[in-house]
C-alpha cells in the first residue's frame, strides 16, 4: 500500500516536471515571496512538517552559484516527502528551480533549489534549518 502512494506521488513530480520541461520559455519572472495564499491552511501545515522532517534527516548541504544542494537519504519515506514538499513548495515559491535526483540502488538523493539572480540569498534568509551546518 505505502508504494502505491510513493509511486503516485514520484508520478505527479515526473508530470510536473514534464510539463515545466514542455514550458522553458518564462512569460514573466514571479517575485521573490513566499505566496502562502497559494496553499490551504492545511496545505501549509503539511508543507511546514515534512520540511521540518526532511530539515532533521537531511544528511548534507552543499553551497552552488545559483542556491544549494540538500542531501538526503535514499529510503522511500523520505523520497515521499520530497516529492510532497516539492509539489506544495512549487505553488508559493514559483521562482524554484527544482533538481531532484536519485541514486541508484536507494543510494542518497539530492535535492537542488536554484534559480534566477537573487534565489541563492531568497534561500538563505528562508531556508534556515535547511542550512544548519551541525551535519
Amino acid at each position: 500500500m505505502r508504494l502505491t502512494v510513493v509511486n503516485t506521488s514520484v508520478a505527479a513530480l515526473v508530470l510536473v516536471v514534464t510539463a515545466v520541461s514542455l514550458s522553458a520559455q518564462v512569460l514573466h519572472d514571479s517575485p521573490f515571496y513566499c505566496d502562502m495564499s497559494m496553499l490551504s491552511a492545511a496545505d501549509r501545515a503539511h508543507k511546514d512538517d515534512i520540511g521540518r522532517h526532511l530539515a532533521a534527516v537531511r544528511t548534507g548541504t552543499r553551497e552552488l552559484s545559483n542556491g544549494y544542494e540538500f542531501q538526503f537519504p535514499g529510503d522511500s519515506d523520505t523520497l515521499q516527502q520530497l516529492c510532497d514538499w516539492i509539489v506544495t513548495e512549487r505553488l508559493c515559491c514559483p521562482f524554484f528551480d527544482f533538481d531532484l535526483r536519485i541514486n541508484r540502488e536507494s543510494g542518497s538523493m539530492a535535492l537542488r533549489l536554484t534559480g534566477r539572480a537573487g534565489t541563492k540569498a531568497f534561500i538563505k534568509a528562508d531556508f534556515g534549518r535547511w542550512l544548519e551546518t551541525s551535519r
